[in-house]
């Protein structure tokens, strides 16, 4: 990836908390789109606001990437503390796939609950996925946009974007320890950008065929490649003042 591309990844997409309910409500849309509409891998729902929520959301921190043009959601990620108001909390991969964990890494490792997260729920909406010619009608005001050479270019960047947001996130709240359920794109896409997670278990079918992956923040942003990282400081520095200005 070339700096040029990182630097033109900002001209088209911003990258922010979502500490008001407005922008909750957008996460947990791109999510139903996403998570229940696309994928099928939740339940559609009957009612008209068409948001994917679970009971973690309550006390995990969320943000939301959007496309500057238009000002629609393209992508989220939220961070879910391994414990919250001084009591132990399980991670979304202990409820739902406890069996695909490598319990021997898992004692190796010897991690503290305090500083434990998982990286869950990154979503791009599909429209930022597909070619403009391919979006579907399901995918709402979305489907009506039109997307320029090198505004498709980078959209690669916004899943690697959200990751580099989890990073941060995991740093502002001192949550070093990250988990994540991912599919086997997702790691190689980030390899390529210097940032190798450890295998933590087993393959499991859960939203698809998703594995456990470990990694520190600070692995993570001492073998980010340059360009990347110089995105990653971007987004570090917007996202500390939003989380100040939420405090």
């Amino acid at each position: 990836m070339s700096s040029l591309l990182a630097d033109s990844f900002q001209t088209y997409f911003s990258v922010d908390l979502a500490t008001s309910e407005e922008l909750k409500k957008q996460v947990y849309q791109v999510r139903y789109r996403v998570y229940c509409e696309e994928f099928q891998y939740e339940p559609t729902s009957d009612d008209d606001d068409g948001e994917e929520r679970d009971d973690f959301d309550d006390y995990s921190l969320h943000c939301i990437i959007r496309h500057k043009p238009s000002g629609y959601p393209a992508g989220c990620v939220r961070l879910v503390p391994g414990a919250t108001d001084g009591h132990d909390a399980l991670l979304p991969l202990e409820r739902f796939c406890p069996d695909s964990l490598d319990n021997a890494l898992l004692n190796e490792l010897q991690l503290p609950r305090s500083q434990m997260c998982e990286v869950s729920r990154l979503a791009v909406d599909g429209s930022f996925r597909r070619r403009h010619n391919e979006h579907r009608d399901r995918f709402g005001s979305a489907a009506a946009l039109t997307f320029g050479e090198e505004e498709q270019r980078v959209f690669p960047l916004i899943a690697v974007s959200a990751f580099l947001a989890a990073t941060s996130m995991s740093i502002i709240t001192n949550k070093t320890h990250a988990f994540a359920m991912m599919e086997p794109f997702l790691p190689k896409l980030l390899k390529r950008s210097g940032i190798n997670f450890t295998r933590a278990g087993e393959d499991v079918d859960y939203h698809g065929i998703r594995a456990p992956y470990y990694i520190t923040a600070q692995e993570a942003i001492d073998n980010m490649k340059p360009e990347l990282r110089s995105l990653y400081d971007d987004i570090h520095a917007i996202l500390v003042e939003e989380f100040q200005q939420a405090r």
